[in-house]
């Protein structure tokens, strides 16, 4: 049974690397598959899932869709870019690291990514690496700063029966954050200059043709005039009278002088020929498609991610067309429909005039552009909101007011002053990471019922025993770096705590430098963009290749590395 659980916990390594089942069900499926084989017991597994440090990240993440909605953060975004390229780019990443280590990182970014995106003044792929970059060395410096150090808390929490304090992580990770500072500083004047996309260049996205008076195809339906089956075009929406349908539906009767929009594949222009009557023009459409586009990123917690713009009916969704799809650098092309979406990705939407009334919009999209800005708190209702948490985290660092107690105070302040209502709750609540952390510490749980997790602090000791206990602590650091790279930052850090764990009691140390190790291997992905969240949402926008990330990533995670692995056992003794 022993080996049967470590080739699982392999088989679950691989699933997350190659991408082919969401995290949440393999976890799930694991956790599921240890409750039939009795290596835990029913108690066990739904006592995981009410972890008290798990519950107190789902408040904290819940919390901040109210911090997301004051206007500082678009407050700040509008200042700081200021001055020499140099300059702001520093005050942005002070300002980035700084909010990061109280507020959600994504939150933090996302903020900024749609003001650095339309400003023109310095081209946004000098500054999203950086912003993305900071927003992880802020945000690993407090408990609250990222859900990963959280996650090492639930894990402390259900292994140890200890929590992790406040600022326990600052110690360490604020001088291991200033010296990496300089080192991406210096970086990020060597990344690549891509000058914002203009409108032009997103209208290129767009095929008009005009539909003559004479035509066999005035009086008929879309459906009818055959126009919803094209091979690689697709209509996307109608100009009449100088007003604009869109998007069209199947039962639109198309009338004289008629300007049909078609998006796809461009080059496949000859589809149209077969219409009589429908004429191309070229783009003289151009100044009213314009006033109806919007730049979005997928969000990492989008329920679009995998799925085709066809499976999802995005056009029903969301009363909009996507006009065209951009993945890192490159502009997808062929039949976008059919295209699945991945997390970052970045569309071009032409919006229905209810677009914003939408509420799904925040969940799955981070907007770069177009008249859409996000609902935004009253002042007194943010300067509320800032000072309840302000305090909530002040009297947590004092041991004065655990924080979960303080956090489920101010969460039921925000909903009876209607800053967050129970619906929004329930839309936006972290589903997929509760089923994620909840199922990993089950896991962990079998593993140390089944013998594997003795087997692996065997190996572990064996392993390193003619090399003493600081290399096993480098050991578990650099096999969490590298599964963070690989896999996301809460499963890197579910799935090496257990180990660190074990190896620490295997060798009679004290176990907290193994959990920092834990802790700071898990926030230190900066080698590829597909590892966390952040990297993600500013890969698309940016224009960015991996090797952009790479060139930026190795030094800055180098010199990471060194202070982590210098500064730990030093703070944190064995």
């Amino acid at each position: 049974m022993t080996w049967a659980v470590l080739l699982s916990i392999a088989a679950l390594l691989g699933l997350l690397i190659s991408g082919a089942v969401r995290p949440a069900i393999a976890f799930v499926g694991l956790a599921g598959a240890y409750l039939l084989l009795g290596l835990v017991d029913t108690a066990t597994l739904l006592q995981q899932y009410t972890n008290p440090a798990l519950a107190t990240l789902l408040l904290l993440l819940l919390v901040s869709l109210a911090l997301e909605r004051t206007p500082l953060l678009d407050w700040l975004s509008q200042r700081l870019l200021k001055g020499s390229e140099k300059t702001a780019t520093a005050r942005l990443m002070g300002a980035s690291a700084v909010l990061s280590a109280f507020l959600n990182n994504t939150a933090v970014v996302a903020a900024f990514l749609g003001a650095i995106s339309r400003q023109k003044r310095i081209a946004p792929s000098r500054l999203l690496i950086p912003l993305s970059y900071a927003s992880i060395l802020g945000g690993m410096t407090t408990l609250v700063g990222t859900s990963t150090n959280l996650v090492v808390n639930s894990f402390a929490l259900g292994s140890g029966g200890f929590e992790l304090g406040m600022f326990q992580f600052s110690l360490v990770g604020v001088p291991v954050a200033l010296l990496t500072f300089g080192v991406l500083l210096w970086r990020a004047g060597k990344l690549p200059e891509h000058p914002p996309e203009d409108t032009a260049e997103k209208l290129s996205y767009f095929l008009a043709a005009d539909l003559e008076a004479g035509s066999e195809m005035v009086g008929k339906s879309i459906e009818e005039n055959e126009l919803r089956s094209l091979e690689g075009l697709y209509l996307l929406e109608l100009e009449r009278e100088g007003r604009l349908i869109s998007p069209v539906g199947p039962e639109e009767i198309l009338q004289a002088d008629d300007t049909l929009v078609f998006t796809g594949e461009v080059g496949k222009v000859q589809a149209l020929q077969r219409f009589p009557g429908l004429k191309l023009f070229g783009h003289q459409a151009d100044d009213l498609l314009a006033t109806n586009l919007v730049e979005v990123v997928v969000s990492h917690e989008s329920e679009l991610a995998g799925q085709t713009l066809q499976d999802v009916d995005f056009r029903s969704m969301f009363n909009a067309g996507v006009v065209g799809i951009r993945r890192g650098g490159k502009r997808l092309e062929g039949q976008l429909g059919q295209i699945p979406l991945r997390v970052g990705d970045c569309l071009v939407l032409a919006v229905g005039s209810d677009f914003r009334q939408h509420r799904n919009i925040e969940r799955n999209f981070h907007l770069l552009s177009g008249s859409f800005k996000r609902p935004q708190l009253k002042r007194t209702e943010s300067m509320l909101t800032l000072a309840g948490f302000a305090a909530v985290i002040g009297l947590a660092a004092l041991e004065w007011l655990p924080l979960f107690h303080g956090l489920l105070l101010l969460m039921a302040g925000l909903v009876a002053g209607r800053v967050l209502s129970p619906a929004e709750l329930r839309r936006r609540f972290p589903f997929e990471l509760w089923l994620i952390i909840g199922s990993a510490l089950a896991i962990a749980q079998g593993l140390e019922s089944s013998g594997a997790a003795a087997l692996l602090a065997q190996g572990m000791q064996t392993l390193f025993s003619g090399y003493g206990i600081y290399a096993a602590f480098v050991g578990c650091y650099l096999m969490t770096l590298l599964l963070t790279e690989t896999v996301t930052n809460n499963a890197a850090a579910a799935l090496a705590f257990p180990i660190a764990w074990t190896t620490a009691q295997a060798f009679g140390a004290d176990p907290m430098p193994f959990v920092m190790a834990v802790a700071y291997g898990a926030s230190a992905c900066f080698l590829i963009p597909y590892g966390y969240q952040t990297h993600l949402m500013v890969y698309s926008p940016g224009r960015y290749q991996i090797s952009d990330f790479l060139k930026t990533g190795l030094p800055v995670s180098l010199t990471y590395s060194a202070g982590v692995l210098l500064l730990t056992p030093l703070v944190f003794p064995f």
